[in-house]
């Protein structure tokens, strides 16, 4: 039993990382990777755009050991879409989809 409960709890947090990866557009998937004119194709233009400045800490040489997720999150843009009840926030770093966070209101 405990062994069923343990296999549950890991898919399940797998499932939540997956969550912020990957957004569905009606067919299409948008995933961490992809370009920003694939974010444009399936999106379109962002309600707002903001940029963000890379910290000091992205800098030295040990931050570039590090994935490209939460470090890379300090630069680059954020596009924000209000899609009918959701509002969705996509981060861009070096021409690429670091981060998708999808939302309720």
């Amino acid at each position: 039993m405990r062994r069923y409960f343990l296999i549950l709890a890991l898919c399940s947090l797998a499932a939540a990382v997956q969550a912020t990866s990957t957004l569905r557009v009606g067919t299409q998937v948008l995933t961490a990777g992809d370009s920003a004119l694939r974010v444009t194709e399936l999106l379109g233009k962002p309600t707002r755009k903001s940029h963000h400045s890379r910290s000091r800490r992205s800098s030295n040489r040990r931050s570039s050991r590090h994935s490209r997720g939460a470090d890379a999150a300090a630069g680059g843009e954020r596009w924000l879409y209000r899609r009918g009840d959701h509002v969705t926030t996509v981060t861009i770093v070096d021409d690429q989809v670091v981060d998708i966070d999808d939302r309720r209101e």
